[in-house]
């Protein structure tokens, strides 16, 4: 399941922050990093655990000081790093989400795209698709321009915040 964190991610990051200015690659990166670190143990593990989230944000925020610009840029991947809990639901399961606070034993689970099955995972993957599409014309993606201003510089068009 990609297009579901995608989509969502970034309409999320838009519908709260409203700034053309973030890097919404990043945002979008960082939706998908849970899935792409726990995919090979082939479930859940530490991707989709709070710690490892917190752990991004705190290393942005110690490994920028004094670097303004860069930090707001790479704000963007534990922003969607968290985004991806949220659209998971990983934070309906206590002792993954919590790890290791309620003990050190990570659950064995399958990924949740695997556990919920084909249907709603289709569902899902149908709301991306279309929050993709809406993005595409809302943000004019159809301009040369725009499309390498996002592919450059993960930007939106500079009046999209209208």
């Amino acid at each position: 399941m990609l297009l579901w964190f995608v989509g969502m991610s970034f309409l999320i990051v838009w519908l709260v922050f409203r700034d053309p200015a973030i890097d919404h690659r990043l945002v979008i990166l960082g939706a998908v990093l849970p899935d792409l670190i726990d995919a090979p143990t082939g479930g859940r593990w530490l991707g989709h655990t709070l710690v490892l989230s917190v752990v991004v944000l705190a290393g942005v925020m110690l490994g920028t000081r004094g670097h303004r610009r860069l930090r707001r840029q790479l704000l963007a991947l534990p922003i969607g790093m968290f985004l991806h809990l949220v659209l998971d639901g990983a934070w309906a399961d206590r002792d993954l989400f919590w790890w290791p606070f309620f003990g050190t034993d990570l659950p064995q689970q399958p990924l949740p795209s695997v556990a919920r099955g084909l249907g709603l995972d289709l569902v899902l993957e149908l709301a991306g698709v279309v929050v993709i599409v809406w993005a595409w014309r809302r943000f004019r993606m159809d301009i040369p321009a725009n499309r390498h201003r996002f592919l450059t510089s993960g930007r939106l068009p500079r009046d999209a915040s209208v």
